[in-house]
């Protein structure tokens, strides 16, 4: 799975943080499907924020992007099985074909970036930044650090990532007041 955060769902050429126009701070999620299903990370979106209260600016909307027939068809049913539990209308905006435009490199993998000693090491694993914000070790790292997962799962990742002694134990110490 990769992520990196950026602007989508507008008209304005070219967004930045400080000129997004009229797009929408975004999540872009390349996943694989026999890993995480789509219906799952919908689940996970419509869990994390209100998808009923209606947005009081274009940059900070709850807003999902389709990117096939398939994907609209299950969104439109998630939607439906939402509303119909909370007997609520889903203000959530939907679109379909959009360009993605990344953020700024300082918005990638934000809390890793703001915990230098483990930021330096993880991203020392890859010959440039874009492949730091595209790794599954900065995502995982990242959201450990965000106060996501469990202790087990990081404990099974923390097999893979290549890091440090030192690292790992800073890793656990961080994450672990979140849990």
């Amino acid at each position: 799975m990769r992520t990196r955060v950026g602007y989508a769902g507008g008209t304005t050429p070219n967004p930045t943080y400080h000129q997004i126009g009229d797009h929408t701070e975004t999540i872009q999620i390349v996943y694989d499907p026999e890993v995480i299903t789509y219906e799952a990370l919908l689940h996970i979106f419509w869990e994390n924020h209100d998808p009923f209260a209606r947005a009081w600016s274009a940059q900070y909307r709850s807003m999902v992007f389709t990117h096939d027939d398939t994907q609209a068809k299950i969104l439109q049913n998630s939607i439906q099985q939402l509303e119909a539990a909370k007997g609520r209308q889903v203000q959530t905006v939907i679109r379909s074909e959009v360009t993605f435009y990344s953020a700024e490199d300082y918005h990638q993998k934000y809390y890793l970036q703001n915990r230098r000693e483990l930021f330096g090491e993880v991203k020392s694993q890859f010959d440039t930044f874009n492949a730091f914000v595209d790794s599954t070790t900065a995502a995982r790292v990242n959201g450990y650090l965000a106060g996501h997962g469990t202790p087990e799962q990081m404990e099974e990742d923390l097999k893979w990532m290549n890091l440090s002694a030192e690292a790992e134990q800073q890793l656990r110490r961080m994450a672990a007041a979140y849990w």
